[in-house]
């Protein structure tokens, strides 16, 4: 039986936690339009959501898990690349990492079902445990340029540099290698530093941290 994954009033003190430092680090930007961002993902079921069916952190809590983990993972390596080449400050801005590295992927949010599935236990038998599964019905318009298009129509202000981040995220993933309009587009969006830095950060976050 499928259901779909409800906000809840009531978090987890660990969620709560993950929530809170969600909402203060993006809050921290004063950017225009993130109050309505906020109150959406809270609706939308963000902040319980897992971050993906079966591959990393497919738990309750997972996405904005992910979320915090590719922003604090951003963060360190912008340190890192402008002690290496300075004048990189002026094209990576803290506020501009913390927003493309924060909602990158709102785009899953609610897009999850839970749903039970089966396995056998230690025993050999067959029990069932609480899985997921996606439904793409409600606005099925890709990835990246989902996200941007979303966060847009919140009425967040974003700058070219945050557009393509977000857009450009998923890096080779997400493109139809048939295009090549698209082929170009990337190519000429990965010269953009903040688009390096998510890319990488989202990686060693899904690939190596979790």
């Amino acid at each position: 039986m499928i259901s779909r994954i409800e906000p809840i009033e009531i978090l987890s003190k660990t969620l709560q936690k993950m929530k809170d430092e969600f909402v203060a680090l993006l809050t921290s930007t004063n950017r225009a339009g993130v109050g309505k961002v906020i109150a959406y993902l809270d609706k939308a079921g963000f902040f319980i959501a897992p971050a993906s069916i079966c591959l990393h952190l497919n738990h309750d809590g997972g996405l904005v898990e992910h979320s915090l983990n590719v922003c604090h993972t951003a963060l360190r390596l912008r340190n890192m690349l402008i002690e290496m080449k300075p004048d990189l400050k002026e094209r990576l801005p803290e506020d501009s990492v913390k927003i493309a590295a924060l909602l990158h992927d709102v785009c899953k949010s609610n897009i999850y079902h839970k749903v039970a599935r089966y396995r056998k236990d230690a025993n050999g038998r067959w029990e069932t445990y609480q899985g997921y599964e996606v439904d793409y019905s409600r606005f099925p318009f890709g990835h990246g340029e989902k996200s941007v298009v979303m966060l847009l129509r919140l009425g967040l202000e974003l700058t070219n540099d945050e557009l393509l981040a977000i857009r450009w995220h998923m890096g080779a993933w997400d493109l139809p290698f048939q295009s090549y309009e698209e082929k170009s587009n990337i190519s000429s969006a990965s010269g953009v530093p903040l688009v390096a830095l998510l890319q990488a950060s989202d990686g060693l976050a899904a690939h190596i941290l979790e």
